[in-house]
This record gives C-alpha cells, structure tokens and sequence, in this order.
C-alpha cells in the first residue's frame, strides 16, 4: 500500500515476534511500558478461537505500526456482528505518513469480507490527535452512551 507521501508501507499479520516492537512503539506513545497487557493481547489474538484481527505496517523492513481488533456477534444488544479496534499504534517517527490509514484500510477490507459491517472503538476525550485521526478515518460520534463506574471498597 501506498502512504500519502508515496511511500511503500506493507500491511501483514502480527507474528509472536512482534511483541518487542509492539511494546516499544506503545511505551513512545503513552509514556509508559505495558508489556504484560500486550503480552496476554497478542496471545489472544494469535492463539484464541473466534474471530480477531492483528495487523503490523512495516516501512521499508522497519516495523512501524500495529493494530488489533476483534470480532463481536450479539454484544451490547447488537443483532449484527461487529468488530471493535481494541489497539493501534504508530510509531511518532511515522505519524502522518499514511501508516495508520494503511492499518484500517486492510482492517476494513477483512472485515468487509467476514460481512461485518460495522467497526467500533473508543478514544479518551483527552486525545484530540488521535479522534482527529479517527475522523479523518470516517468514524463518527456513537448514538450510544459508554458509562464509566468507579468500584470503591463499601463501608
């Protein structure tokens, strides 16, 4: 696939050997290592049943972005299947350069042909690049309220 800039950017599954490179391109972005969380995702998704999808961008052999995400069939009242982006990720050096457009453009395509028709995710309010990014992208504000309850211990 071609970035914005023309630049070749080759869209792949992940492979367990990513991990390292996941981690390192997350803890760029969010400041902090969460290699556990990857640990067990990429396990999931690699290992588990039902449908998942996991993406990795190199550019030029250099692994640059990631994504995954997941199937869901009767979750939350939905009648239809739907896939939610759990995680994507692209390298700062990169940003802007048309991989993460390359990451959901295969996204779609797979999903396309699995016949869902529908792609969810969520972004923290505090994030106006990244929700800049997902407009861009087509994704739209939800007709649905996603409510938070903090659990603190009873009396």
């Amino acid at each position: 696939m071609k970035t914005r800039e023309n630049e070749a950017v080759l869209v792949r599954n992940l492979r367990p050997e990513d991990l390292a490179a996941v981690i390192r391109i997350d803890a760029k972005i969010t400041g902090r290592s969460r290699s556990e969380y990857f640990k067990i995702k990429l396990d999931q998704n690699l290992a588990e049943t039902g449908i998942k999808v996991s993406l990795a961008a190199e550019h030029d052999g250099l692994f640059v972005g990631f994504l995954l995400a997941r199937v869901y069939y009767g979750e939350f009242g939905h009648l239809e299947p739907v896939a939610g982006l759990d995680t994507i990720g692209v390298d700062p050096a990169f940003s802007g350069r048309g991989v993460g457009d390359a990451l959901l453009r295969q996204l779609r395509m797979q999903l396309a042909g699995l016949g869902v028709g529908r792609l969810q995710t969520e972004v923290s309010w505090n994030q106006p690049q990244l929700i800049s990014f997902f407009q861009h992208e087509g994704f739209q504000p939800a007709p649905r309220f996603c409510l938070d309850l903090e659990i603190k211990p009873l009396p």
